[in-house]
């Protein structure tokens, strides 16, 4: 034929090298799975990178309003302490929550960013690749007519499968980036959801940090008030009288036996020696806060409530099976002389009462209800199944 010499002849290419043309691939675009010549298959579906759901903040506890209303009369110092430590005990544990919360939500923000991050890297290597055909279908030839390409092969049954392969394959590959477009969409949505909710979460624990801080120093200045009221109380060697406080709700069928105060540090142990005893200290010190509760560890009867002397404000309460509990350096009493107690009851409020350097509570098991007759209290604890 002529056509085909003189067509060679203009475009300075033999016809076996149009037809030998094929597109190159680069490694990123070639794991594309193969296609066959017919029919032309349907590109399967590319399964989207899953988001997380986003977790709704969490409902916190707002803390007990800080004052009694105006209309009025202000409690007893006793009872104001009482209720500003549940009060700081509820602003701390909604803290905490929200402290726990917002750092949980921080660290899924994070990996949203990291996992977009990696996305967005994956969507650019793939840019990269189709780049690559491209600039080396336009080196090789690649903008040479259809027309032409199918008069210059050898073989234009094949050159034209070739042609359907290069189609389906860059149909693909579109489909493919736009799948991959939308899931850096919906990733790139979850992440704003997460730094959203992160800082919300921020914002809210800070406000609970605020009223933390005002409920504990009215704390602090109810603390000193009542420690001020115990004092004199010691100095003038009466008590005050029992201050009644709203009691915790037992539970029925709890422990027999369960330590003096909640929440406390082990101080000064049994028989330890140091310059503020005469001999050996007679007990164990439980490092408490001024008017945290003091509870009787044990069923019993009150023996004896007094005011004055080394011990400041002391309680004993007599066991059954001959054993005797004392608590000393108290701010404040809630029970009276011959009152029957339960396991767990609030019988006191710790302080610094007395011979004492700061506040505590001086705790100890006796044989008697005097003193000299004390045996270690935490092993009498362990012993009947109290965990310190």
């Amino acid at each position: 034929m002529i056509v085909p010499v003189v067509l060679c002849t203009l475009l300075g290419a033999p016809a076996s090298a149009a037809a030998s043309e094929k597109p190159k691939l680069s490694a990123a675009a070639s794991e594309l799975p193969p296609i066959p010549d017919q029919p032309e298959p349907p590109v399967p579906d590319q399964p989207e990178p899953p988001v997380p759901d986003q977790p709704a903040p969490p409902v916190l506890d707002r803390p007990a309003p800080l004052a009694p209303e105006a209309d009025q009369p202000a409690p007893p110092v006793a009872v104001e302490v009482a209720r500003l430590f549940a009060d700081a005990a509820k602003a701390t544990a909604a803290y905490e929550r929200s402290s726990r919360a917002a750092e949980a939500q921080r660290v899924t923000a994070e990996e949203l960013q990291s996992r977009l991050a990696e996305h967005r890297a994956e969507l650019g290597a793939i840019h990269d690749s189709i780049g690559g055909v491209a600039r080396e279908q336009y080196r090789t030839g690649g903008s040479l007519a259809h027309t032409a390409r199918l008069l210059l092969a050898d073989n234009p049954d094949a050159l034209l499968r070739g042609y359907r392969v290069a189609a389906q394959t860059e149909r693909a590959v579109n489909l493919l980036l736009e799948r991959a477009r939308r899931a850096e969409r919906q990733l790139g949505r979850a992440e704003q959801k997460a730094q959203a909710a992160w800082r919300n979460l921020a914002t809210r624990n800070a406000q609970l940090a605020v009223v933390k801080r005002g409920i504990e120093a009215k704390l602090e200045t109810a603390q000193w008030q009542l420690q001020g009221e115990a004092d004199a109380s010691v100095a003038a060697g009466a008590c005050a009288g029992a201050v009644r406080l709203e009691q915790p709700k037992l539970p029925e069928g709890g422990p027999e036996w369960v330590t003096p105060v909640e929440d406390y540090s082990l101080s000064a142990g049994f028989d330890s020696v140091g310059e503020r005893w005469a001999r050996r200290h007679t007990g164990q010190d439980f490092a408490v806060g001024i008017g945290a509760p003091v509870r009787a560890i044990g069923a019993g009867r009150v023996v004896s409530v007094s005011c004055g002397g080394g011990f400041g404000i002391e309680i004993v309460v007599e066991h059954p099976g001959g054993y005797y509990s004392q608590y000393a350096h108290l701010a404040g009493v809630t029970v009276d002389q011959g009152e029957q107690v339960r396991t767990g009851q609030w019988i006191g409020q710790a302080g610094t009462s007395g011979n004492s350097t700061g506040p505590h509570l001086h705790f100890e098991v006796r044989l008697t209800p005097y003193l000299g007759s004390g045996v270690d209290p935490l092993a009498w604890l362990r012993s009947h199944g109290v965990p310190l």
